[in-house]
């Protein structure tokens, strides 16, 4: 009998290893996840550049060049949700709460300039020192530009229906593809000054893109530079 009883308890002491976190009490399974919460909160209490938000995704690198233009926009965005689950208000300490919303919204701005080429871009030059979106210097000064930039508005606003505009459309997204490339080739050599440039021209070609994607017809064609 005492042997019978040894193996229960053994197997009930090996039972409890393996007891799932849905059968534990609520309130050990809450203190895991505040726990959790609060080690995300201590992870982004320094100030950081948005690249060292996702480690998973970005390494240990930095900037470019130290780190890459280009990035994998798939494993950028799951980091992004592992890291917004872990940050999450709701699970905060008592007394954390603010500041896992300010952590939460620092999440959300760096995701939401890294994963577009454009602000990732200006974000670049802006921690470097160089401002493209409120420097009023920063415009085009190509006059060939200028023009492609006009004829590519005039287009949009004489046109009858979408059908006019695929041409337009084609024409416009190689020239995103082929500024982004440029990008990533400038920064990785850290010029500066020409990717300065090209920041520009892509902003252009980002408004020309936004003003095909909500065309309507009579519409006035407003682009921002």
């Amino acid at each position: 009998m005492r042997h019978v009883t040894s193996n229960i308890c053994h197997a009930r002491s090996r039972m409890s290893l393996f007891t799932p976190t849905r059968f534990l009490p609520i309130r050990i399974v809450n203190s895991v996840r505040r726990a959790s919460t609060s080690s995300a909160l201590s992870q982004f209490a320094t100030p950081r550049t948005y690249y060292h938000y996702f480690p998973q995704t970005l390494g240990e690198n930095a900037l470019p060049p130290q780190g890459p233009f280009k990035i994998d926009l798939v494993a950028l965005r799951k980091e992004f949700f592992q890291l917004q689950a872990k940050s999450h208000p709701d699970l905060a300490p008592p007394g954390s709460k603010q500041e896992a919303e300010n952590v939460s919204a620092r999440i959300n701005e760096a995701y939401r300039t890294l994963q577009d080429p454009l602000r990732r871009a200006q974000y670049i030059l802006r921690e470097k020192g160089i401002d493209v979106v409120d420097d009023e210097a920063a415009r085009i000064e190509d006059q060939d530009l200028l023009m492609e930039v006009l004829e590519a508005r005039e287009a949009i606003e004489e046109a009858e229906d979408e059908a006019h505009l695929e041409d337009l459309k084609t024409t416009n997204d190689q020239r995103i593809a082929d500024s982004i490339l440029n990008l990533e080739t400038l920064f990785n050599k850290d010029d500066l000054t020409l990717a300065q440039s090209e920041a520009v021209k892509l902003r252009y070609w980002s408004n020309i893109k936004e003003a095909i994607d909500g065309w309507e017809k009579g519409k006035p064609v407003v682009l921002i530079h």
